[in-house]
């Protein structure tokens, strides 16, 4: 009621101004500051002529102006002796003024009355008196929600009762409401405001560094690990040629080079040349510094190595193919293994009969771990069996397999 109150009041006092002159306004504040008949401080009659009312300023100002008086403080009544002067030479302020001594100045209940009031406050006491309205205001708003929810309860638990009587449903526990507290209005949760933001800068400015080094760190150009480089075997330097294979163009994504067990996508052209012995172990050792999940990880290579994203995933690709080993390396291998077999003279059968228990049971394990389908499935079977190769296992499930189909044919032939 008191906020109805006051803002009809407000809005009444402001449309009512629009009947008064600033000149009134000026008069009415002129005789609320000097409290005293104009015309008995000038010492005049109330029909006096302007000449007079010039003439008594005059005379008057000499004796009450403050450099006249160095003993006496008279700046207050030259102040008001200036104001008169002011209402009293200007006819439409003068006959304000005398309508004002016959009707007096407007009352309480006048809306003028309190526009008089406001226009001289400053701006700190219009903000102190609006804070302690809203504070008010704020109390009691949350006094009104508070007895709605009473309210809204009390309906609701009335309609519960209701359905409980008829065997729907059962009972719940009560609802506890907070009452609205002195802690809930402005000056206290400014103050909170304000020492929250206080507590929460540390934390700001710790993430806002955290930021601004990860955002830093990712900018950073690459540049080469300071490591010693291994010591190499001289070999004869062998010279790979990267060969384009024919296809339709395919644009890159930063994911892994895709395997035997996925489609695979064409090359694009080459932009870096020839491919040597060192280029492929610098290649080699990037794909590991930068694993899968790295972010712009073959931008981050071609960089490095300073040739073509699309030429670096096709080489990456071949790469993995030959289990990240050289040319070279593969040729040695090979040798090695052409050696040992014609030195222990190995028949074209050993790799298939020439099998122990554990290496058969590693193999049947495998075969159920890794059944058809699966991704490089005779790659992973070979890393489970020891001391056989992709090749050996598949002729070893061939003969066992070929071997169970003629152990059943010569069963079903006896029966």
């Amino acid at each position: 009621m008191n906020i109805i109150y006051l803002s009809s009041l407000l809005f009444y006092s402001i449309t009512s101004t629009n009947a008064w002159d600033s000149e009134q306004l000026e008069v009415f504040d002129a005789v609320d500051d000097v409290k005293q008949n104009f015309y008995e401080l000038l010492n005049i009659s109330k029909d006096a002529t302007s000449s007079e009312i010039k003439s008594a300023f005059r005379t008057l100002s000499l004796k009450l102006h403050p450099d006249k008086n160095k003993e006496v403080d008279t700046s207050e009544q030259f102040r008001n002796l200036v104001t008169v002067y002011e209402v009293l030479k200007s006819p439409a302020k003068r006959k304000y003024y005398d309508d004002t001594l016959i009707n007096g100045l407007p009352n309480w209940r006048s809306g003028i009355f309190y526009y008089r009031y406001v226009r001289k406050m400053g701006i700190t006491e219009v903000l102190v008196i609006l804070f302690v309205i809203i504070t008010i205001g704020q109390y009691l708003v949350n006094w009104g929600v508070y007895f709605e929810k009473i309210l809204t309860v009390e309906d609701q638990k009335l309609r519960k009762k209701k359905s409980r009587n008829r065997g729907k449903v059962e009972e719940d526990p009560d609802i506890i409401i907070p009452k609205p507290s002195v802690l809930d209005t402005l000056p206290i949760q400014i103050p909170k405001f304000v020492w929250f933001l206080i507590t929460c800068i540390p934390a700001a400015f710790r993430f806002l560094t955290s930021s601004v080094k990860n955002k830093i760190e990712v900018n950073r150009p690459l540049t080469p690990e300071l490591e010693p480089e291994p010591v190499r075997i001289k070999t004869t330097r062998k010279r790979n040629k990267f060969i384009l294979p024919e296809g339709p163009n395919f644009e890159l994504q930063d994911t892994e080079p895709k395997s035997d067990c996925g489609t695979s996508a064409p090359p694009p052209p080459v932009s870096g040349g020839l491919w040597t012995d060192d280029d492929l172990t610098e290649l080699i050792r990037l794909v590991k510094k930068f694993p899968q999940g790295t972010t712009e990880r073959w931008e981050k290579i071609a960089a490095f190595l300073n040739r073509s994203v699309p030429e670096v995933t096709y080489m990456a690709n071949k790469m993995k193919e030959n289990g990240y080993r050289l040319p070279c390396e593969q040729d040695d291998e090979i040798q090695v293994k052409v050696k040992q077999k014609s030195k222990k003279e190995v028949g074209p059968y050993d790799s298939v009969t020439n099998w122990g228990q554990a290496q058969q049971k590693a193999l049947e394990d495998a075969l159920l771990k890794f059944p058809k389908g699966v991704c490089d499935r005779w790659d992973r079977i070979a890393e489970h069996v020891p001391d056989k190769n992709k090749e050996e296992c598949m002729q070893r499930f061939r003969y066992l397999a070929e071997d169970l189909k003629k152990r059943k044919d010569t069963s079903d032939k006896t029966e």
